[in-house]
């Protein structure tokens, strides 16, 4: 017996000191994060079940749009990795968006929201679509008047805003939707596997991919829990872009900072289900992801990846594809006489 323990308690050393010796792993954990399981909320809008289910419903809600055409989920497609797909959303009267549709996919993770981070939270950022001409195209007093013409949203907004003498709102409509919105995380990919421990959750390809990764430093700007989304960076730190991929008018960040060094200056996307979100950039030209690690290698890093690389950093990016959400679509409750007729104008 004590001869078992004692190879029991050797084996149990060995295999921790494999894990501990892997320099490739131990770096790695240092400088990403893996998805936590459970959503994160703010402490100034906690969530609760009430809040979550007329969220969800909202989320999917095209009558909030003024054309009672277009929801959160049409450019935020939660079966299609939080896009639509497009360069650029399609919005009201068939009006197309000056960027690229970012995933809703563990964007609670970003430092803020959009390209250009001019939303602090998903709850600012809930505002902002439903209200921009080339979007939803509607207004608050609209939003409301629709959601306080259907019972079954009254009686929705009272429970999950109780004590509320007039809960039905705008700004608490963007509340509920932010909750939704911090449930659509993506975690146990491979990679995150990997960072808990799981050696043999990434096949040598894939390491050889990550090993490349830190190493040509693209995890100096793509790191932490979303694989970037915490910082913002020049696009064209050594090479601008051309103009099709980086074009001259959208000077990014500088826009809401009037900062000229904020210049041609974005959010850091997330790498997170990076397969999935095709096209890519805030400009949405760029529908290859090998293509896309390419230019990021002459315009950030100022190398020319070869071929070889280049495939192995794409075979690593796979590895960051996370269980995606299991969502059932809500039945979402019927229109009055008192709800506002669709409006194209």
């Amino acid at each position: 017996m004590k001869r078992f323990f004692g190879l029991f308690t050797v084996f149990f050393l060995m295999a921790n000191s494999i894990i501990l010796a892997d320099p490739l792993m131990k770096t790695a954990q240092q400088l990403f994060k893996p998805i936590p399981t459970f959503p994160q909320h703010k402490v100034e809008n906690p969530a609760t079940l009430p809040k979550l289910e007329l969220g969800k419903m909202l989320y999917f809600e095209p009558r909030i749009s003024s054309s009672g055409l277009l929801s959160c989920n049409t450019c935020h497609n939660v079966g299609l990795g939080g896009i639509d797909l497009q360069e650029t959303s399609i919005g009201h009267g068939w009006a197309k968006g000056p960027r690229n549709a970012p995933t809703v996919l563990n964007a609670v993770f970003n430092i803020a929201q959009f390209w250009d981070g001019r939303a602090k939270d998903l709850e600012q950022q809930a505002k902002g679509p439903v209200q921009a001409s080339v979007e939803m195209n509607a207004t608050p007093a609209r939003v409301e008047k629709t959601l306080q013409s259907i019972p079954r949203y009254v009686q929705m907004f009272q429970d999950a805003f109780p004590g509320q003498k007039d809960p039905v709102t705008f700004d608490n409509m963007a509340k509920v939707i932010e909750v939704f919105e911090a449930t659509l995380i993506t975690p146990d990919s491979q990679f995150d596997r990997y960072l808990l421990g799981d050696k043999n959750a990434l096949n040598r390809e894939e390491q050889t991919g990550l090993e490349l990764f830190i190493n040509k430093g693209c995890s100096s700007c793509h790191n932490g829990v979303n694989i970037g989304g915490s910082a913002y960076y020049k696009f064209g730190v050594v090479k601008m872009p051309n103009s099709k991929i980086l074009p001259a008018g959208d000077k990014g960040r500088y826009a809401v900072t009037k900062n000229k060094d904020d210049e041609y200056v974005f959010r850091a996307g997330t790498l997170r289900n990076i397969e999935l979100t095709a096209p890519y950039f805030h400009s949405g030209t760029v529908f290859s992801l090998k293509e896309a690690v390419s230019i990021m290698g002459t315009a950030q890093l100022g190398i020319e990846l070869s071929d070889r690389e280049t495939n192995h950093l794409v075979t690593f990016l796979k590895t960051l594809t996370g269980k995606q959400p299991d969502m059932k679509y809500p039945i979402l409750p019927p229109s009055t006489d008192a709800t506002p007729r669709p409006q194209w104008n």
